[in-house]
């Protein structure tokens, strides 16, 4: 199977049910059996798949991906050797990031809510024309990316937190703030703007915020 038909839910969804880590195997860049060049498209899943990891507090670590052909046993064997040893020295999700695998799985439900825009955002503004793995490493560890990151991703990833969080019950600003670790300045933000496309209103009775659809 090409490494190019590995999608972006694939991996969250891996972390959502608990996996410690995630390897990818994938062939040489620049000699892919389908002229596609998938396995460019999978390095650049990868590294913004990383980048999202660190947003919502995952190691980014926990997912590797490694190089090789068919004939490469022992590359493939050193590959997934040196990974466990990553992945034991981390200890079980959550371990590692100080953090319980409870308070990650609505961070990561949040993202997968948000897959399809995602992938949406990296074909038509997150995609490198050089298909070269400089060009790749280079772009996804330089400014640029992380503007666009916050513009594109990471805004949209603090609503659906916000939706989520909604979903369970009304809130305060800083009720919201405390649970998203932002300032009440920033969720005032995003709940204006939520208000504007008729996502949330704001209860003046109880001076919380509650989905729109929720009487």
């Amino acid at each position: 199977m090409c490494s190019g038909r590995i999608d972006l839910e694939f991996i969250l969804r891996a972390f959502a049910n608990g996996q410690d880590g995630v390897f990818i195997g994938a062939c040489r860049l620049g000699e892919c059996n389908y002229v596609t060049h998938g396995n460019y498209d999978t390095f650049g899943t990868v590294l913004l798949c990383r980048r999202i990891m660190r947003h919502i507090g995952i190691a980014p670590e926990r997912l590797h991906i490694a190089f090789m052909s068919a004939a490469d046993g022992n590359i493939l064997a050193e590959s997934i050797n040196g990974f466990v040893e990553t992945v034991k020295k981390l200890g079980p999700l959550g371990q590692a990031e100080n953090e319980q695998a409870d308070d990650l799985a609505p961070r990561l439900q949040a993202v997968r809510r948000l897959v399809p825009y995602i992938k949406l955002v990296e074909r038509e503004r997150l995609r490198v024309p050089v298909k070269t793995r400089e060009a790749y490493e280079r772009f996804y560890t330089g400014a640029e990316f992380e503007r666009l990151f916050d513009e594109l991703v990471a805004d949209r990833l603090a609503v659906s937190r916000i939706m989520l969080l909604l979903r369970q019950k009304p809130l305060t600003t800083q009720e919201l703030a405390a649970a998203l670790d932002l300032n009440p300045s920033e969720i005032s933000g995003y709940m204006n703007g939520s208000s504007r496309q008729g996502l949330v209103r704001y209860d003046e009775g109880s001076k919380r915020y509650t989905l729109a659809d929720v009487a």
